[in-house]
C-alpha cells in the first residue's frame, strides 16, 4: 500500500522548516557571539604616569582616569 502524496509532502515540508529554523538560529547566534567577542577584544591600553599602573578601557576613549589613583591619562600609542 502506497502512502498518500499529501502525507509525504507534509513530512518533507515539516523537515525543511525545521532545518530552516536551525539554520536561522545558527546564523543569529553566530553573529551575536562574534559581535560580543569583538567588543571585548577591542580595548585601549593606558599607562598612568603618576602611579605607573597599566590598565585597559573600552575602544573610543582618548583619555581615561586611572583606577588606582584617578589621574587622567592619555592612551598608549605603539
Amino acid at each position: 500500500m502506497a502512502t498518500p502524496p499529501n502525507f509525504v509532502f507534509s513530512v518533507l515540508l515539516y523537515g525543511l522548516l525545521v532545518l530552516g529554523l536551525f539554520a536561522a538560529l545558527w546564523v543569529y547566534y553566530d553573529r551575536r557571539d562574534r559581535a560580543l567577542y569583538d567588543a571585548q577584544r577591542r580595548k585601549i591600553s593606558f599607562h598612568c604616569i603618576r602611579c605607573n599602573h597599566l590598565y585597559i578601557e573600552k575602544a573610543g576613549t582618548e583619555t581615561a582616569p586611572c583606577p588606582r589613583c584617578g589621574h587622567a591619562n592619555v592612551r598608549l600609542k605603539f
